[in-house]
């Protein structure tokens, strides 16, 4: 039970650190949508992955 709250508690925080960071990026003025999309992917994907890892592998 404790693994469990503590997954979800890490993967609450690092996914609220990645959308941050990648809002952030465009507040600028300087900086286009479609300079930024490849960063959206991204973290997009990191999102995903670090997700599939914490709840849906199987581990051994």
């Amino acid at each position: 039970m404790n693994e469990k709250i503590s997954k979800i508690i890490g993967c609450f925080l690092a996914i609220i650190f990645l959308v941050g960071l990648a809002t952030t990026l465009t507040r600028s003025p300087m900086i286009g949508f479609f300079d930024v999309l490849p960063v959206f992917i991204v973290m997009t994907l990191a999102i995903g992955m670090m997700l599939y890892e914490a709840f849906f592998a199987n581990k051994k």
